[in-house]
Parts: structure tokens; sequence; C-alpha cells
């Protein structure tokens, strides 16, 4: 146990304990993990994309949020972004070394929600049904 001013001092963070406030990794983790973030980072796990094709691919994303993510995604080092010349210009979009890594667990995400979706369905209606405020 410290004493004095050191045991007022919090410990460095931790970039790998994402359940301590200070951690950095929790931005990392709100951007991977958000539906968007999951959902470009996916897409892009067996072909790079311009901007339409990741637009159409993804339903309910507008343009806003695609551009918002793809920045971010860029910024984090998960995609790489290749401007061609051209008018106009050209702009493919493709993972990372580290986004493909991420990839990989994010598929066994995905592939989960697939399979399990129905089941939690049925339990939100159940726990509705079993919680339906008394009128």
């Amino acid at each position: 146990m410290g004493v004095g001013t050191e045991a007022g001092r919090r410990a460095a963070a931790d970039p790998g304990d994402a359940f301590n406030s200070d951690c950095p990794g929790r931005t990392v983790l709100d951007h991977v993990c958000s539906r968007w973030g999951t959902l470009i980072l996916l897409s892009l796990r067996d072909r790079p994309a311009r901007f339409h094709e990741l637009r159409d691919t993804i339903g309910g994303i507008s343009e806003k949020m695609l551009s918002q993510n793809l920045r971010t995604l860029t910024r984090d080092g998960l995609l790489h972004r290749e401007v061609e010349p051209a008018t106009p210009p050209k702009v493919t979009y493709s993972l990372t070394e580290l986004g493909q890594e991420l990839a990989t667990p994010l598929a066994g995400l995905l592939d989960w929600v697939r399979a399990r979706a129905v089941d939690v369905v049925k339990a939100q209606r159940r726990h509705d049904r079993q919680h339906k405020p008394a009128s």
C-alpha cells in the first residue's frame, strides 16, 4: 500500500486492460465494436472495396456514417485508403495486416450472431411478456 502522495496516484493505464476507464484500448474497442465499425471491417475481409460498394453492401449506413467510420478505422491503422488519380478520384479501401488479424475473431462474432439471433429475439420476447408493465 502506498503512503502520502504516492497513494493518491493511479497506476499508468495498461493499454490492454479495457476494464480500466483510463485504458487507451477502450477507444479502439469503441471503434471496432461499433455496429458500423464491425460491419465495415468484415465487409473488407475478402477483398478491397470502393466507397459506393461498401455503402451498398452495408444496409442502413448513411454516407456520412460510412465516411466517418472509414476515416476513424484508417486512422486506427486497420484500413488502408488508396487514392487513384482520376476525375473523380477513385478511392479503394482494404484491410491492413492489423485489420486482417482483427477480422478473424470478428467473423466468429458475426457467425455467432447469425446462428443465435433467433434465440436472442425469443429470449427478448419471453422477457418482455414476463415483465410487462401493469396497466
